[in-house]
């Protein structure tokens, strides 16, 4: 692992020295706890199916909070009002693999809009508890999914106003 990370930071540097600027692919992602389950989404990816939390990239001329809220309703067809900023990961496949910079917010979800057709390559929400999350590992889209929901049951919540649009 130490070596996957010594050739990302050499790589980045590489591309600092050389002129080009680095930059981190900016999603970010729900958690919603409800009767001690928490909504995830199951969806088609490069590496199969896989599990995650609502989630997708920070449009151009968004707020991070306006992004969550669409990315939610998107794949879950559900309102989502974010209560907390949960959590900043940086996270990385492999080194040659793009960074994400992922914001997770946690809240909860209003309407479902039964109508409403999920984003393409959602197959299905489900809600799981923790323990069935953690004995889902090897179908979770990244290590980020698991992670997310043990920092909230940690306590690690913070108020929204750390956000700034």
């Amino acid at each position: 692992m130490e070596k996957a990370y010594l050739q990302t930071v050499n790589h980045k540097k590489q591309l600092v020295n050389s002129k080009m600027v680095w930059k981190p692919n900016v999603t970010v992602a729900a958690i919603i706890e409800q009767d001690g389950r928490f909504l995830l989404v199951e969806e088609n990816t490069s590496q199969g199916v896989k599990l995650n939390q609502p989630a997708g990239h920070l449009e151009p001329g968004e707020t991070l909070v306006e992004a969550i809220k669409r990315e939610v309703l998107e794949e879950t067809a559900f309102t989502f009002e974010p209560k907390f900023a949960t959590g900043i990961q940086l996270w990385t496949r492999a080194p040659d693999d793009p960074t994400f910079l992922r914001i997770t917010f946690s809240g909860t979800v209003g309407q479902f809009h039964q109508e409403r057709e999920l984003d393409s390559g959602i197959i299905k929400t489900i809600w799981l508890t923790p323990k069935e999350i953690e004995n889902a590992s090897q179908k979770l889209r990244s290590p980020l999914v698991l992670s997310c929901v043990t920092d909230y049951l940690n306590g690690h919540v913070f108020p929204l106003s750390i956000i700034r649009p």
